[in-house]
């Protein structure tokens, strides 16, 4: 209540970047205040074990995560878990430090619950994001880090560029997100292409096994892919992520399409990727595909994390139900404030309750499990 009527107002006053900027500056001052995290953590965390899981290795104590994009450099990682994160994913970090697209680069769009982005990977390069993560210690949830492409960078190079992060970070994540599916550097939607995402993730799985060594489990590799794909180029992403032994995919990043926007709002506002509520759709409808693609096989095989336009406990269940285990926000904090994840924990409860299932895991795919009929089609 607080955040909408009077935080959000103040923020919404100022540009969407500096807004931000602003956000990352006291939570981060807020952070070395133990006091303080304290405080946050009895206003926002919710517990129950109906909404714990284990996945690819990791413990998560529930399934709303922060996606990639709101802490690019591992600033918040130690207080953002006390808004009630089950998990958190920091990024994109590239290998060369990148300042991103020309400013203006980031807008709101109220009226859709929307933003849209050509940010454009700027960040303090996988060097400096690993120092900061050495000095800071280990969150207390599982930490995702997500890996780009350098924009200077050729895509026959881009294998090596994404082993230089990898190595640099390796010790510090719990889990690896490749992300080859930003529309706002040029060209890096081609490694979604069979031949090019294979030659990347062999290279990633070979120094995966070495950096881990015989006594050690390598750490799990989740691949993040575009919404824009139709079911073809799904298929094949798909193949080649199971032949490669991916232990996850993330469905999906931001969309290029501008569906849902008028001709005057979409040529407003220029190219970049659109977030928030016009993704919903199009994200669940992917996530169905990948369940369908999988051809029945159990859902741990390849877990899905689902992200585009969750802005309500209704809208993580239906991800949930259309075969994700765990989701991502960002936008829909940026709209209704820190309190979202816990509304969202407590909806999920609600809704697991109502509907007769022992706990959220068996809520995972069960539309296609039963005769309702798929909203959302590919």
């Amino acid at each position: 209540m607080l955040y909408r009527a009077i935080l959000r107002p103040l923020l919404f006053r100022l540009d969407a970047e500096t807004a931000h900027e602003c956000v990352m500056h006291c939570l981060e001052r807020g952070q070395s205040s133990p006091a303080l995290c304290d405080l946050i953590e009895r206003l926002y965390d919710y517990s129950d074990a109906r909404l714990e899981q284990e996945l690819f290795g990791l413990r998560f104590k529930n399934p709303i995560g922060l996606a990639a994009g709101f802490d690019k450099n591992g600033r918040l990682i130690h207080i953002l878990p006390c808004l009630g994160f089950g998990f958190l994913e920091i990024g994109t970090v590239t290998f060369r430090a990148q300042t991103g697209n020309p400013q203006p680069r980031l807008f709101r769009l109220p009226q859709h619950q929307a933003l849209i982005n050509r940010l454009g990977f700027n960040n303090e390069g996988a060097e400096r994001v690993a120092e900061r993560l050495e000095r800071l210690g280990k969150p207390s949830v599982p930490l995702g880090i997500n890996l780009g492409k350098s924009r200077a960078v050729p895509l026959e190079e881009a294998p090596e560029d994404y082993l230089q992060s990898f190595r640099l970070l390796y010790p510090y994540a719990d889990y690896f997100a490749i992300n080859v599916s930003s529309p706002n550097t040029p060209g890096l939607r081609e490694l979604q292409s069979s031949q090019h995402l294979s030659d990347l993730l062999q290279a990633l799985n070979a120094e995966n096994a070495w950096l881990a060594g015989p006594a050690e489990r390598a750490k799990p590799l989740l691949l993040k892919i575009a919404p824009d794909l139709d079911e073809p180029q799904l298929n094949e992403i798909i193949d080649v992520a199971s032949l490669e032994k991916i232990s996850g995919i993330i469905a999906t990043n931001t969309t290029i399409t501008r569906e849902g926007l008028s001709q005057d709002e979409a040529s407003r506002y220029g190219e970049g990727g659109l977030s928030g509520r016009p993704l919903a759709a199009r994200s669940t409808a992917i996530i169905g595909a990948i369940h369908r693609l999988r051809g029945g096989e159990p859902r741990e095989s390849l877990p899905i994390i689902g992200v585009g336009g969750i802005l309500s406990g209704a809208d993580a269940w239906e991800k949930i139900e259309s075969g994700a285990s765990l989701v991502q926000i960002y936008t829909g904090m940026i709209y209704h404030g820190p309190s979202i994840v816990r509304q969202i924990n407590r909806a999920l409860i609600d809704m697991i309750e109502r509907s007769g299932y022992r706990n959220l895991r068996d809520v995972v795919g069960a539309i296609h499990e039963s005769p309702r009929p798929q909203n959302h089609a590919l």
